[in-house]
């Protein structure tokens, strides 16, 4: 029984993980395919690593928590990077002319 819920959680998790990639590849624009990972790649990389926590866990007789830490810091970080990544894009995509602290700008 334990070997089925760790095989679901195996497919569901590879399942997220392949939206994430083909949205990654097929997506239009940037900020577009910067949603995709961010969202089910790591929708489905945690669900591998919860997979693997249940699998190490009955394994070896006790809880292993090195899984949920990179679930945890996974789940910190993407959002984070995600934001700083947008946020470049957009300020690359600013014409200079306009930006707010430029010398040539009127207001």
């Amino acid at each position: 029984m334990l070997e089925a819920i760790e095989s679901a959680v195996l497919l569901i998790g590879a399942f997220f993980v392949l939206v994430g990639s083909i949205g990654l590849l097929r997506l239009p624009d940037f900020l577009s395919r910067l949603h995709a990972p961010t969202k089910a790649t790591t929708l489905g990389l945690g669900g591998l690593l919860l997979a693997s926590m249940i699998h190490f866990s009955v394994q070896r007789g006790d809880l292993s928590l090195h899984e949920l830490l990179v679930v945890l810091f996974l789940f910190l970080t993407a959002p984070v990077g995600a934001y700083m990544l947008a946020k470049a894009a957009r300020h690359l995509a600013r014409p200079i002319d306009n930006a707010p602290d430029s010398p040539t700008n009127p207001d």
